[in-house]
């Protein structure tokens, strides 16, 4: 039987490393994604110790492997997906995991606001281009990271803004990220009518979690931490639920459905609206110069 594989996107800590270790134990192969060369070559060794294997190679060390990525740049995820062919055989589970709530609005080299490049448009880029080349398995398990702040997004019915820009000039960074995310919800909840009959995608909210994401996105989230950080998991804890959903020997349903630490949960109102659902996930493939998938 072969070994499963997995790729982590945001692996580098907090959150994302804790889900690739409970992955390793759990006997996939991992493959770490992070922002740069330095992190890529520290998080192997990191994730190589924990596994007992020797990190002898710059990029991989027997059952973990290390690639690096800029996920708010289109062209580093194509990168990226060539790496990634040319390093797996197949992807047997994918969490896309990397994300920031960015303090003030700037946009990236493609003209996207960065909360929402980075929450929404890069994991949605990095799935559809490992569905083009083939290289999800069959049964593969997409699993998006979403978070409590979905209920604070904010998204017009009738032109849903899935770039970000039209906060330029009322830019609220909880809002900007809660958005970015009930927008990943909405693509993610589409996307599960598209995707080929054996492969799943869940939307998955661990709550909050003890890590430096809050503090190190500045204004009013790094104050919302100081609060909440008696009531936070560690990040131990949080992995338990994207691991589960990788490595349930069924898996769990419903497909495309939002999942928090106990089960599947009801999600906000505007995500269960499935026209704007697929307006989203439309939207977004047009924004990226993708090929819509058809609804089966």
């Amino acid at each position: 039987m072969n070994t499963p594989t997995a790729v982590v996107t945001g692996a580098a800590g907090g959150l994302g490393q804790a889900t690739a270790r409970q992955l390793l134990a759990a006997g996939f192969h991992v493959v770490a994604v992070t922002r740069d060369e330095l992190s890529a070559r520290t998080t192997l060794r990191a994730l190589a110790a924990h596994a007992q294997v020797p990190a002898q190679a710059p990029v991989q060390a027997g059952r973990v492997h290390a690639l690096h990525a800029d996920l708010m740049d289109r062209a580093a995820i194509r990168a990226l997906a060539v790496g990634l062919r040319d390093t797996v055989a197949q992807v047997d589970v994918l969490v896309n995991n990397a994300g920031a709530a960015f303090s003030h609005y700037a946009e990236t080299a493609d003209g996207m606001e960065r909360t929402h490049a980075l929450n929404h448009l890069a994991p949605f880029h990095l799935t559809h281009l490992l569905l083009a080349d083939g290289l999800l398995a069959p049964d593969a398990r997409i699993i998006n990271i979403s978070s409590d702040l979905v209920t604070r997004g904010r998204i017009e019915v009738d032109a849903p803004d899935v770039t970000g820009v039209s906060w330029r000039d009322r830019f609220s960074q909880i809002a900007v990220y809660g958005t970015a995310k009930l927008t990943g919800v909405l693509a993610t909840t589409a996307l599960a009518t598209r995707l080929p009959t054996g492969i799943h995608i869940y939307s998955a909210n661990p709550g909050v979690v003890r890590t430096a994401f809050n503090s190190k996105s500045g204004g009013l989230l790094k104050a919302a931490s100081l609060a909440s950080g008696l009531f936070a998991q560690t990040p131990e804890k949080a992995a338990g639920l994207p691991v589960r959903l990788a490595a349930a020997p069924t898996p769990m349903t419903p497909n495309g459905g939002f999942f928090t630490r106990k089960a599947a949960a009801t999600p906000p109102e505007p995500a269960r609206d499935a026209e704007l659902a697929a307006r989203v996930y439309e939207d977004t493939a047009r924004v990226l110069g993708l090929v819509p998938l058809p609804a089966r």
